[in-house]
Order: C-alpha cells, then sequence, then structure tokens
C-alpha cells in the first residue's frame, strides 16, 4: 500500500481515537476536580466543541502529513501536539471573540490562552502526543507490509 494512503487511514483512525480520550479525558477531569470545562459563561456552549474539533482536524493534518515518513517517531508527536494545541487556542479565541459580549482582542486573547495553559487545554496536547507515538508503530507496520488481524474463520485452513 503507497505511504500517503496508508499515512491518511491511519492518521483519521488515530483522529477519531483523539476525539474519544479528549471527550473521556475532559468528563472524568471535570467530574474528579469540580470543574467546568469552560469557566467563563460569556464563552457560550459551542466554544470547547468547536475548540475540540479543531484539535482533532489538527491531529488529522498532522499525522497525514508526518506518517508518510513513520520512521521518523518525534516530529508525529511533538508537531502533534504542538497542532492540537495551538489549533485549540486560535479557535477559543476566536469563539469567544464572537460569542462573549465583551467584543475585545484582550479578553478574548486572555480566555483563549487560560484555556489553553488549563487542565483542559494541556490534556489537548498530552492526548495528541499519546495518540501520535501509537499511531506511528501502527503507520509503521502498515507500510512495511503487515496485514490487517484476521478472524479464525478468515484464515486459511493450513494455517
Amino acid at each position: 500500500m503507497e505511504p500517503r494512503r496508508t499515512a491518511w487511514i491511519v492518521a483519521a483512525f488515530a483522529a477519531a481515537l483523539d476525539f474519544a480520550l479528549v471527550v473521556c479525558a475532559f468528563g472524568f477531569v471535570s467530574l474528579l476536580t469540580g470543574i467546568e470545562v469552560i469557566v467563563d459563561a460569556e464563552a457560550g456552549l459551542f466554544v470547547a466543541p468547536a475548540a475540540i474539533g479543531a484539535s482533532v482536524i489538527a491531529l488529522l493534518l498532522t499525522l497525514a502529513v508526518t506518517l508518510r515518513r513513520p520512521d521518523r517517531i518525534w516530529p508525529s508527536i511533538i508537531f502533534s501536539a504542538i497542532w492540537a494545541w495551538l489549533a485549540l487556542v486560535v479557535v477559543s479565541v476566536i469563539g469567544y471573540a464572537f460569542a462573549s459580549s465583551a467584543n475585545t482582542l484582550l479578553a478574548a486573547l486572555l480566555f483563549g490562552v487560560g484555556f489553553g495553559i488549563g487542565w483542559f487545554g494541556l490534556l489537548v496536547a498530552a492526548l495528541a502526543a499519546m495518540t501520535a507515538a501509537f499511531a506511528v508503530p501502527v503507520a509503521r507496520g502498515r507500510g512495511s507490509g503487515m496485514e490487517r488481524p484476521r478472524w479464525p474463520w478468515e484464515r486459511d485452513d493450513e494455517e
């Protein structure tokens, strides 16, 4: 299978995994610490989902590019964490600027950066790095000709 197609397939599954991990981690951190994901009520209901969606898309695109060369693990991990975190912060700033009644760039920047350096923002970066660390060996195996796992009834009787 060509490296470009393999990279997109693995990146898509990794992005789905990242989304599931982020939602699960946000839920557990919020439950166990009693902290709301979005503390400022002026941000509205859609800032956090939009920011998470942007971070997952950033992870997808980063892995689709970096997994074309799966022999390099560190660029995939580092760039995935950085781009996912930056996408989260940028969309948080933009979302807050549109949703809040303050309408000041400083308030939006403070909100976005505060969200990015809080528990939830740091979780996004950490989970993106972890997901990329799992995606690289999968892409490496797919690129070296590894076949997909088969159920017992799919295998030949001679094996």
